[in-house]
């Protein structure tokens, strides 16, 4: 028998023996996509040996910038943030368009480096630590603009490629001090279609490869390539182009969308793999969890890249693999905030003042500051709706008179907020919805307590909103969705404080409750 599995396993690596894979012992595993769920835009992975580093972008949160752990790529665990200190990040009067857009991070010679754009705070910038958890260094602001900047190593050598008036633009760039080196040389506006970006370089059988972004983040999102035999070109574009959407026959009737902006990466066993960014739809071509992150192998034929066999993606796919990943458990959990672990977000800085946590629970102030434009530090701890099907909820104890609940966000155009106020005598739980300039309150219910137990129940296409059990409202997803509320963020849910003062007995997660029949 032991000859019988040795045989078996031989031919199984012969399978994975095409240009590009390696042939190591892989094995045929089931991939669980997106594998960072909920909103994760724009990732970009290093890999040092065995260990992979992922990070995406955060706009106008804070902390900014998550970093993943993973030695299998199918399950990922944040450990840290990379800029978790406000002088590291200046996000005044930043909304769901601005902030930290696309970061790369790269490791060099014992150094990590993430380098990425302050839209409206400073523009591009890199960081630099020793270890990913951190902690990062205070930024290195560089010269050359554009967005989604990106960097490559090579013989000594630092390179910083952007898109500087909508041409991917490489300069060679200090990593110490981020002085500029040599001046930008334009390599390539892609191939017609609109914002060329999302660039980066990677070289393979000494050809320079250039991937890149085009079509907007939107439905027509899609990967093109160039390749050169010198970093400075000239390139030539993939005749295949474009070598990845699912804006496509083949790909337009995929629950996955808006595919694109992409980072390719060598595994241990010298496979490529790419990461990259979609979403999901629900109720129709509308979707609220934000873009996410998916998986998918890279294969070279006639060399060129070739993203899952040339086919779409799907949220299960049988690839081949060497290291075997453990099925994702459905996430539940039950934070009593006796510490703020690294998944939780504000919108911009927080107040620090106005949060406190002891013997359980978690107390805020509200300083009058809600989720609608022009409010810019609400008293809120979000974190991101990672699966459609979930249940969240928290009881809410308001001291005095004031509001405070559990808010459902989006941007400052698209929130709904699920809470009890207390007001001249008077308490009662509210649902509130804005979408753009449309203020509604609705399914008032008096409350004969100022404590009440606030749930709700997200069913992918639609909210529930059980008040002490009971439901009381429902909200369409859609009216949260990025089609009609717009940015580029994802919902977050959790507690909240406009007014007054309120404490809060944890704050429960729970992903795919098999104990509340789907509507």
């Amino acid at each position: 028998m032991k000859n019988v599995a040795l045989i078996l396993a031989f031919f199984v690596a012969c399978a994975a023996c095409t240009e590009g894979r390696h042939p190591g012992v892989a094995v045929e595993v089931e991939l669980h996509n997106p594998v960072i769920p909920g909103f994760s835009p724009d990732p970009s992975v290093t890999a040092v040996g065995g260990d992979y580093y992922l990070v995406n972008s955060t706009f106008h949160y804070f902390p900014g910038v998550p970093v993943y752990h993973s030695r299998d790529l199918q399950n990922w665990v944040q450990i840290g943030n990379v800029l978790d200190r406000p002088s590291q990040l200046p996000l005044e009067e930043s909304n769901a368009s601005l902030g930290i857009y696309a970061p790369t991070i790269r490791y060099n010679d014992g150094v990590f480096y993430m380098i990425t754009t302050n839209v409206g705070g400073g523009g591009n910038f890199m960081v630099t630590a020793t270890d990913p958890a951190g902690p990062w260094s205070e930024p290195i602001w560089l010269e050359q603009q554009g967005i989604d900047p990106s960097l490559y190593f090579e013989d000594g050598k630092c390179y910083m490629v952007s898109n500087p008036d909508a041409t991917i633009t490489l300069c060679e760039i200090d990593p110490v001090s981020g002085a500029t080196l040599s001046p930008g040389k334009a390599l390539w506006r892609g191939t017609g279609g609109r914002f060329p970006e999302g660039p980066h370089i990677y070289k393979h059988d000494g050809w320079y490869y250039l991937l890149i972004s085009e079509g907007g983040t939107e439905l027509a999102h899609k990967l093109t390539v160039a390749r050169s035999r010198r970093i400075y070109g000239p390139y030539e574009e993939n005749p295949a182009n474009p070598i990845f959407t699912h804006c496509s026959l083949a790909g337009q009737n995929s629950n996955i969308q808006g595919t694109g902006h992409a980072d390719f990466f060598v595994d241990a066993d010298g496979s490529w793999w790419t990461v990259f960014l979609a979403y999901r739809r629900y109720g129709g071509d509308f979707h609220h969890l934000g873009r996410e992150t998916f998986l998918a192998p890279v294969t070279w034929e006639k060399g060129w890249p070739v993203i899952n066999g040339g086919q779409p993606v799907a949220e299960r796919m049988t690839v081949l693999m060497s290291a075997v990943p453990q099925k994702p458990e459905p996430v539940s959990r039950h934070y009593d905030f006796s510490a703020i672990g690294p998944e939780w977000l504000h919108i911009q800085h927080p107040v620090e003042a106005n949060y406190s946590a002891a013997d359980g629970l978690l107390t805020m102030v509200g300083n009058g500051d809600g989720f609608d434009w022009g409010s810019w530090h609400p008293t809120a701890l979000l974190r991101r709706q990672q699966a459609a099907d979930c249940r969240f909820g928290t009881t809410v104890t308001i001291h005095g008179d004031g509001e405070a609940g559990i808010a459902v966000y989006q941007t400052h155009n698209g929130h709904a907020e699920f809470f009890v106020r207390r007001e001249k005598g008077r308490t009662e739980a509210v649902v509130r919805i804005r979408l753009h300039s449309i203020l509604h309150e609705h399914a008032a219910v008096p409350l004969h307590s100022a404590s009440a137990r606030l749930d709700v129940i997200a069913w992918g296409d639609h909210y529930e909103f059980l008040l002490n059990g009971a439901e009381i409202s429902r909200l369409d997803s859609k009216l949260l969705s990025t089609e009609m509320a717009g940015g580029f963020t994802g919902v977050t849910v959790g507690p909240y404080c406009r007014s007054g003062k309120a404490t809060f007995a944890g704050f429960d997660y729970l992903e795919s409750d098999a104990s509340v029949p789907r509507p």
